[in-house]
C-alpha cells in the first residue's frame, strides 16, 4: 500500500501543476486544456466516438506483432545458441544491424509493405523480435555445464536436449525478452501508427487532433498510451513472476 501511495507522488504533483497552469492563465488554453476539458472530450470519445475501436485496432496489431516477433525470436536464439556455426556466421551481423535505431527501419518497411497493416504489424515484429533473440541466446547459452554433462551421459536426443534441458534453463531469460518484447511492441505500435499515417489507432487519433489543432485530442491520445503501456507492463510483471515461482 505505501508503494502504491509513494507512485501516485508524482502523477497527483503532474496533475496538480496541470491545473494550475491551465487556471491561471500561465498557458494558452488552446494550446493546454485543463484536465477537466480532457476529461470531458474523453467521456464524449467513449460515448459517441471511436476512441474504442482505435485502441482495439491499436491492440490488435500490438499482439499481432508480438505474437509472430517473439516467436521468431525463440526460433532465432535457440538456434544462434545451439550451433556455434550459425553463431559465427549471424551473430556478428544481427549484432550490427541491431545498432540502428528501430525508426530508420520504417522508409524501408513501407517501400516493402506500403502504409497498410501489413507495414505495422511488420514494424512491431521487428521490435520484439530483437529482445526476444537477445534474451534466448544469452539463456540458452548460460545452460549450467553440470547439466550439460548429464545430459551427455545420459545420451539425450538433440530434441530431448532442446525440451528438456535448453529451454527450461533459459526460461528466466526467455521471460525477460518476452516482457521487454511486449513493452517495445507497444512502443512500435504508436510509431508505426504515427508515422504511418494510414488506417484508425491510437496514434491516428493524435494526429487528428494535431491536424485540427484539437489538443485535448492529442493529451487525450497521451494518456491513454501511458495508461495502456503501463498495465502491459504490470500485467507482464504479474505473469512472469507467476511463471518462475519454481525458481523459489
Amino acid at each position: 500500500m505505501k508503494a502504491v501511495a509513494r507512485g501516485l507522488v508524482l502523477p497527483l504533483l503532474l496533475l496538480g501543476t496541470w491545473e494550475l497552469a491551465s487556471h491561471g492563465g500561465l498557458v494558452d488554453a488552446r494550446i493546454l486544456p485543463s484536465p477537466e476539458h480532457v476529461l470531458a472530450t474523453a467521456l464524449r470519445e467513449l460515448t459517441e466516438g471511436d476512441l474504442l475501436y482505435h485502441l482495439l485496432v491499436s491492440l490488435g496489431r500490438d499482439l499481432a506483432g508480438f505474437i509472430v516477433g517473439s516467436a521468431l525470436g525463440i526460433a532465432i536464439g535457440t538456434l544462434l545458441g545451439l550451433s556455434p556455426l550459425a553463431g559465427r556466421l549471424i551473430l556478428p551481423s544481427f549484432n550490427g544491424l541491431r545498432q540502428i535505431a528501430i525508426l530508420a527501419w520504417i522508409p524501408l518497411i513501407s517501400l516493402w509493405f506500403g502504409f497498410g497493416d501489413s507495414a505495422k504489424i511488420a514494424f512491431i515484429t521487428l521490435a520484439a523480435l530483437i529482445p526476444a533473440v537477445l534474451n534466448t541466446y544469452e539463456g540458452i547459452q548460460s545452460a549450467p555445464a553440470r547439466l550439460v554433462e548429464v545430459a551427455t551421459a545420459l545420451c539425450f536426443t538433440r530434441w530431448q536436449r532442446i525440451t528438456r534441458l535448453y529451454l527450461p534453463s533459459a526460461m528466466p531469460s526467455i521471460a525477460t525478452g518476452l516482457h521487454l518484447a511486449l513493452i517495445y511492441s507497444w512502443v512500435a505500435s504508436v510509431g508505426a501508427e504515427y508515422f504511418m499515417t494510414l488506417g484508425p489507432g491510437i496514434g491516428g487519433l493524435i494526429i487528428a487532433g494535431r491536424e485540427r489543432f484539437q489538443m485535448d485530442l492529442v493529451i487525450l491520445g497521451m494518456v491513454v498510451l501511458g495508461l495502456v503501456g503501463f498495465l502491459i507492463n504490470q500485467s507482464a510483471q504479474r505473469v512472469e513472476r507467476r511463471l518462475l515461482r519454481w525458481r523459489g
